[in-house]
């Protein structure tokens, strides 16, 4: 891990750990031999769930968002070289797509799969990313996570040791919701619901891949990716300057996404 060298953070300590946890949201869900998972054109999950269907020889499907565009985009490019086949729901079924009619519809399209949800939050995911904690080797009070579907924060929060605690940093606007999200999948995974993580929603910069100059020059600066990890960086910044921490406190702020390059 490496530490942010600020004289603006005055005795709190952050410190950066890169963890994909796309890899620790699949470890759980690969037991079949035919995933189909959804996603946009975009989306590091689909790209994520065909590189594990190659390396293990699991059949993939990958459900995107919208209508096909060719040539394939460089994500889904990769997905379809990975041995991914591609289907496309229009944005009004793909909004309906955890219900039973549209899941019913995609197995009489693709025949006997296990679907996982966008993103790959479910509970087997939750507690692959509640090993997370248990792997860090620094001290620390505090682990702070960007937030896009819930399933990194709700197993985070699962596997930290007591009298530590986890914020996570909602990339999407009116990110509230996802309270309640947290909380379903930590019920599902370990049937209850830990009190030690919080959500702080004002960082998300308009919402999802959403972007201002301030926080791309932010993101350039600190050589991360901006529609997750900047965000929730600049968070964790911005509330230390405001005293919302401790004079102290040892922060783990996750690099999940993009690479770090400074």
């Amino acid at each position: 891990m490496r530490t942010l060298a600020d004289p603006s953070l005055g005795s709190v300590r952050v410190m950066l750990k890169v963890d994909d946890n796309k890899p620790r949201k699949l470890k759980y869900n690969l037991g079949h031999p035919r995933i189909l998972t959804f996603g946009g054109a975009y989306s590091n999950h689909i790209r994520a769930v065909a590189a594990a269907g190659r390396e293990r020889g699991i059949e993939t499907i990958g459900i995107i968002r919208g209508e096909e565009h060719l040539p394939l985009n460089p994500c889904l490019a990769h997905a379809v070289a990975c041995g991914m086949r591609l289907g496309y729901l229009d944005r009004a079924t793909y909004r309906l797509k955890h219900t039973p009619a549209v899941q019913e519809m995609l197995r009489e399209r693709w025949g006997e799969v296990a679907i996982l949800p966008e993103g790959g939050s479910n509970a087997a995911a939750v507690r692959g990313c509640a090993e997370l904690p248990g792997e860090i080797g620094e001290p620390y009070d505090v682990i702070c996570c960007a937030v896009g579907t819930g399933g990194t924060l709700a197993g985070i929060s699962a596997g930290l040791p007591e009298g530590r605690r986890a914020i996570g940093f909602p990339v999407l606007k009116g990110g509230d919701f996802l309270a309640a999200e947290v909380e379903r999948l930590q019920h599902e995974a370990y049937g209850r619901v830990r009190p030690n993580w919080r959500l702080e929603t004002g960082y998300h910069f308009g919402g999802y891949a959403k972007t201002t100059p301030e926080l791309d020059a932010f993101a350039a600066h600190h050589g991360v990716e901006k529609i997750y990890v900047a965000k929730m960086l600049y968070g964790v910044l911005d509330l230390v300057r405001q005293g919302a921490f401790a004079p102290g406190t040892r922060i783990v702020a996750l690099v999940t996404s993009g690479i770090l390059e400074r």
